[in-house]
């Protein structure tokens, strides 16, 4: 850091003067001194102006750009996510919602506009995505995500999912599942009370993940459609979808 401010420092005194010795120049070739104070007042006018126009225009653009480039990588990050664990999780959860009426148009997704992706988020928040898994079924989870565990932490260090908040808090009731199924040895034998309280902790988990997932095909649609492609051809809400492009 102070490596920088000394390098500002000289950067700034050099260009100081090698304006003067302009001015000097100006000087020794026209010994006009009334003309270089004329110009040096109408420059120092507009300096204002040139910076409000740094400040308001160049700056602005220039975070927009980084922005974008943050909302970039934060893409890449989502998009692995979803093929090595969120595509997998809806894949096995999804035959098992207990009503699946509102994701039966899921495999019509390749088809949609803007307006029906945001139309199928709201029928997803309003809809009653709730679990009723017995032992066998809890246990197949529990194998799947605490094998998926290093791979999630591993997520959660990336800085750029920091501005991402819905995508972290699915990331965290994931990761509340796999804590909760860790210390359980046996879960075919559960009491009614804790069975209940598992089939609620993976309901806190897939509805914002099928959000999530649809967000992300919407993205995809519209900024990498041979991504896209291969999404529908995996679709895990379609029985027909085939990977083989026919």
């Amino acid at each position: 850091m102070a490596n920088e401010s000394r390098w500002q420092k000289r950067l700034a005194l050099l260009m100081v003067l090698i304006s003067v010795f302009l001015y000097w120049v100006h000087f020794l070739l026209f010994h006009d001194a009334h003309l270089i104070q004329e110009h040096l007042i109408l420059e120092l006018a507009f300096l204002p102006i040139h910076i409000l126009f740094v400040v308001l225009v160049v700056d602005q653009l220039l975070a927009r750009r980084e922005k974008l480039s943050r909302l970039q990588k934060m893409n890449m990050v989502i998009g692995t996510f979803f093929g090595e664990v969120g595509t997998p999780l809806l894949r096995m959860l999804s035959p098992l919602v207990t009503d699946p009426t509102v994701l039966r148009e899921l495999n019509q997704v390749k088809k949609w506009s803007d307006e029906e992706f945001a139309a199928s988020r709201a029928r997803v928040a309003a809809a009653d995505l709730s679990f009723h898994l017995d032992g066998e079924q809890l246990q197949r989870l529990k194998d799947f995500v605490l094998d998926k565990r290093d791979f999630l932490l591993r997520l959660l260090e990336n800085p750029v999912l920091l501005e991402h908040e819905t995508f972290t808090d699915v990331l965290w009731a994931i990761f509340h599942i796999i804590e909760e199924l860790r210390f359980r040895q046996s879960l075919h034998d559960l009491r009614p009370g804790d069975r209940q309280h598992l089939d609620t902790d993976v309901t806190r988990a897939y509805a914002p993940l099928l959000t999530e997932w649809l967000h992300y095909m919407q993205h995809l649609r519209q900024r990498y459609p041979f991504l896209f492609s291969l999404e529908m051809r995996t679709n895990p809400f379609d029985p027909d979808a085939r990977v083989e492009v026919e």
